[in-house]
């Protein structure tokens, strides 16, 4: 999962919340395919720590995904191919430690499953044994068949990947919508249907034209997950900061932003700064105090103490 840099994406303003108090079954990965059936919206959205897990799952979402993502949001790199198996466990560890109902996904990281099929198992595993992880995300069409089913035969769920794919950001050229031309449409509802048929429970479309993705929505029995990939697919998601503003960049056409958490964090560090330089904080009733009696004795010490130093 990607955050694309890009001049198109306008903010909008922030929607009052609905929190969803009561506690609601558990999302699995039948529970999304079900929806798909009955034509329901899937809901998705990142997230990559407690606080922010917590959040997204109190809020009724249906899907969380530990993208790759964090490699860029949270770490700072410039993109996601840096990130570790290491990195991504120990993320999915804290958003585990705070989802109750969401289906939780942790995105394989590039080198993760690349180069040894093996391997590309073992860390699915990993995912699910040391971090909690309900499935795993995989980028690539029909070249990830085989993986895909020996990673179903460990018992591991998948979600595919296709289209805009960010771990294959340096053989496309960078990040630039995929299938706007006939070869690359077929190829992609090809990669589709052959994910599809090894079993995936979902797939991402992640920056292809909405035409496509509707295609290809319609062709598979996968529900489709899109991202920049307009209204015709399954379900959307986002990366939690480009919804709230914390990205430190213009938006991808795409994002539509529902809050801004950098203002409020920002004018809340200045006005601590200001009431600390200021005085003001803390005040007497942000203190603690000593007991009465404690405090009585402790005067009538410095009062003795006072008298002998007046004394010499």
């Amino acid at each position: 999962m990607s955050v694309i840099p890009s001049n198109g994406g306008q903010p909008t303003g922030a929607r009052p919340a609905t929190r969803i108090s009561a506690i609601r079954p558990k999302v699995t990965t039948s529970t999304i395919f079900e929806k798909k059936q009955r034509r329901e919206p899937i809901t998705c959205l990142t997230a990559y720590d407690y606080a922010t897990a917590r959040l997204v799952d109190q809020s009724g979402i249906d899907m969380i995904l530990v993208g790759d993502s964090l490699a860029q949001v949270v770490l700072g790199y410039d993109n996601t191919l840096p990130v570790t198996m290491d990195e991504m466990l120990h993320h999915t560890r804290a958003v585990r430690r705070a989802v109750r109902s969401a289906l939780l996904i942790a995105d394989m990281p590039f080198g993760a499953y690349h180069e040894d099929e093996k391997e590309g198992v073992h860390n699915a595993v990993r995912f699910v044994k040391e971090a909690g992880a309900e499935a795993v995300k995989l980028e690539g069409g029909a070249q990830r068949v085989n993986l895909v089913r020996r990673v179903l035969d460990a018992e591991v769920p998948v979600m595919g990947h296709i289209g805009l794919t960010p771990q294959s950001l340096h053989k496309m050229g960078g990040y630039k919508v995929q299938g706007k031309d006939f070869s690359s449409i077929e190829r992609l509802i090809k990669d589709a249907i052959a994910l599809d048929r090894a079993g995936v429970f979902s797939i991402v479309l992640e920056g292809v034209p909405r035409e496509v993705a509707e295609m290809i929505t319609k062709e598979v029995s996968a529900p489709t997950i899109g991202i920049g990939a307009g209204p015709g697919c399954d379900g959307q998601v986002l990366v939690f900061h480009d919804l709230v503003n914390l990205t430190f960049h213009e938006p991808a056409k795409f994002v539509r932003r529902y809050g801004d958490a950098a203002a409020l964090i920002s004018n809340a560090v200045e006005q601590f700064k200001a009431d600390v330089e200021s005085g003001s904080y803390p005040s007497d009733a942000e203190s603690y105090h000593l007991p009465k009696e404690t405090r009585a004795e402790l005067e009538a010490i410095l009062r003795r103490k006072e008298m002998k130093a007046y004394a010499k």
